[in-house]
This record gives C-alpha cells, sequence and structure tokens, in this order.
C-alpha cells in the first residue's frame, strides 16, 4: 500500500501532529511520502519522514495576495471573519499545491491520501485519482464550520472535477480526548495521539524533575520578530519569578541565549516538549493546539493564551472539564497569567482532572491500531 500525506499550512504542528500515523503506517512495511510546501520540508525531515516539496516557489504565506476569485485575504483578519480567512487561506493552499500533487501522482500513485483538519489538497486529489481520503485531526480544536468556506475558495478547481463541495474523507480521525469532542460531533474512529517533536542532545534537566514546582512557558509555532518576542517573554519572566518556580522558557536559541544571560536562574533553550512536559506542573502556551495535546497527554494543567475567537467554543470545553484556564486576548496580560499559574498550583484539582485527560488519551487506539482501517479502505477501493 502506498499512502500519501499531506502537511498543509506553515506551522511545523502539521507535520507533528501526522507524524505518529504515518511512522505507524510505514512500520507496518507500507510505503509513505509526506508532501507539503518547500519550507515544510525541513520539518519534515526533522521526523525522519520522506518529504516532497509540492510546491517550492510558493509560501503558504505569500499566497494570501494571489490573482484568485476570492480576492486578496487580509491577515490579520477580523473577529467576524476568522473562519472565513481560515476556510479561503487553507483553501488556496489546497488549490495551489494541486498541480504539484498530480505531478507526484503521476510518478508515484497512491493507493490512499491523508491530510490533516484543514488540509483540503487530499480531498482535492482523491476526487481526480479516485482513491480514498482519509482526514486525520491535528488537534482537539473544532473547526469544521471553515470547511464551507473551503468550497467558496474552491469552486474553480472543483468544478473542473464535476463537484460543488469537496467529498468528504473516507474516514474521519480524531485525537481529540472524548471528553472535550463536541455532543454534536459527527462519527469518528478516536486515535490516541502520540507526541514527538524535532530532537537534539538532551542535557538532564530536559528530563529531570526538580523539587521545585515546574512551570513551562512555550511560544509554540508562533512567529515574530526576534525582538518583539525577546520583549514578550521578558515581561512574563518578571511576573512569574516572583512565585518562587523552577522556570522553563523553551524558545529558539538567539531568544534563549538572551534570557539565559538576563535571567541566570530559569532555563531557557530549544527543547523536544514530549521530553520536557512530563516533568512540569504547568504548561503556559497560546491558542490550545497541539502544545495542548502534549500538555494532556503528560496529564498537566494549561494556561492557555487565546488570541481567536474561532477557538472560544472548544477552549471553553477545557475550562468546565478543570484542568486548565483561558485567558482571551486583552484578558492575557503579564498579571493575569501570574494569578492564573497561582490559582493552578494552589489547587489541585486541576492536575487532578489533568490526569483524566490523560487516562482518556491513553485509552484510545493506537496509530499502529488504524493502520488497519487504512488498510480496510483501499481493500474496498479495488
Amino acid at each position: 500500500m502506498k499512502v500519501l500525506f499531506m502537511a498543509a499550512g506553515t506551522s511545523p504542528a502539521s507535520v507533528f501532529a501526522i507524524a505518529p500515523l504515518a511512522t505507524a503506517v510505514r512500520n507496518a512495511g507500507h510505503e509513505i511520502i509526506v508532501a507539503g510546501f518547500g519550507e515544510m520540508t525541513p520539518t519534515i525531515e526533522s521526523v525522519g519522514l520522506p518529504p516532497v516539496a509540492v510546491v517550492p516557489n510558493e509560501t503558504a504565506d505569500n499566497i494570501h495576495s494571489m490573482d484568485r476569485p476570492g480576492g486578496k485575504l487580509e491577515f490579520p483578519p477580523s473577529p467576524a471573519n476568522e473562519l472565513p480567512f481560515l476556510g479561503s487561506w487553507f483553501g488556496r493552499q489546497a488549490a495551489v499545491s494541486l498541480e504539484g500533487l498530480l505531478e507526484l501522482s503521476r510518478r508515484w500513485r497512491p493507493d490512499i491520501v491523508v491530510g490533516g483538519t484543514l488540509d483540503y489538497s487530499t480531498s482535492l486529489l482523491s476526487a481526480h485519482l479516485g482513491v480514498p481520503h482519509v482526514r486525520q485531526a491535528w488537534d482537539w480544536l473544532d473547526l469544521s464550520a471553515a470547511h464551507s468556506y473551503a468550497d467558496a475558495e474552491l469552486q474553480p478547481e472543483l468544478a473542473a472535477v464535476g463537484l460543488e463541495r469537496l467529498p468528504a474523507p473516507g474516514l474521519l480521525i480524531d485525537i481529540c480526548p472524548p471528553s472535550l469532542r463536541p455532543a454534536d460531533a459527527g462519527p469518528a474512529h478516536m486515535m490516541r495521539w502520540i507526541p514527538g517533536n524535532r530532537q537534539r542532545q538532551l542535557e538532564p534537566w530536559m528530563y529531570t524533575r526538580g523539587r521545585r514546582t515546574r512551570v513551562c512557558v512555550t511560544l509554540g509555532s508562533m512567529r515574530g520578530a526576534v525582538r518583539q518576542t525577546l520583549d514578550y517573554l521578558c515581561h512574563f519572566i518578571e511576573y512569574l519569578l516572583p512565585l518562587d518556580v523552577d522556570l522553563v522558557v523553551a524558545a529558539n536559541e538567539s531568544i534563549a541565549a538572551e534570557l539565559r544571560s538576563r535571567y541566570p536562574d530559569i532555563h531557557a533553550d530549544w527543547v523536544p516538549m514530549d521530553i520536557l512536559t512530563p516533568t512540569c506542573d504547568l504548561i503556559i502556551h497560546h491558542n490550545g493546539g497541539l502544545t495542548g495535546m502534549t500538555a494532556m497527554n503528560a496529564g498537566k494543567p494549561q494556561v492557555i493564551l487565546n488570541s481567536w475567537n474561532m477557538l472560544r467554543k472548544s477552549l471553553s470545553y477545557l475550562e468546565e472539564q478543570g484542568s486548565g484556564i483561558v485567558l482571551d486576548r486583552g484578558e492575557d496580560t503579564p498579571g493575569n497569567v501570574a494569578e492564573a499559574c497561582k490559582q493552578i498550583i494552589s489547587d489541585a484539582t486541576y492536575t487532578q482532572r489533568a490526569r483524566v485527560l490523560s487516562e482518556e488519551i491513553a485509552a484510545l487506539d493506537t496509530p499502529a491500531t488504524l493502520v488497519g482501517a487504512l488498510e480496510e479502505l483501499v481493500a474496498e477501493n479495488h
């Protein structure tokens, strides 16, 4: 069986999300390729998967201004336009990716194609090739309301294959802990997601738990100017240091070196979160996606700094479940973050509830189990 995975978007998280299933498929003896924009190739390589750059001359960012029927996509979108922007932007990525995917398929024809939450290119490719299409959720956040906007963006490409909307996947794989899954969510095969990141030579503090409460601050895959990011992190550190915690800042090396110089009592470095998170008592991060999944998997409470209205409903489920505190845009000041940390550290209930999510995740089918479901789809198609 030949399985083509697509790593859509600009975030390395889209690679880390599908890596466990792709690895399981390969370990079962099947052939795999992971396609993506050229800018994603280093990340695909870094987790030991074979990449093909199907869009070598464009970036996922500069397609905002392409000459498309929908016109220029304005970023950042207004709160009311977040979902239309998201669906249109990922739809546009699918349109740009299609030619390269078809060329790849002429040389290496897949038996089945697998994409993530907002990857619409594999759905289009499935319609062209007549092969099954699988959608695997990138994380636990419900963004299904964006799909209709992708349909609108892709009308020229859909018309070319006689469709009005993107075909539904033959199999939907969800990795959301069951208690955080919306009651009206459609049927899906639930899968245990296993964290995996780029790796590096580890230092003892990265995998060893100290005597003090450990708090990790990470920006995840957020991108910004170095000076702006550095100043942003310094504001948080100044408020968190008085809590007398073992503070870890996960950041790229250029920023981490400056932080270590300014604050010699903290740990600051680029560190694989799958290694670090089990040693922590609390994770502070943005928007709740894959870093949130890593925290849930390890049974750790979270403070989530949310900058998107479209994520509010999903994030409210985490708050109601009791394992995290969400601070929305405007509330996410360093002072409020410090207060949220104090609340979680002083109340063991947050950690107890986080462990419930970890147990839910551990009870789900492993990626290796899902390989059989892909094999069945291919067999049914022949």
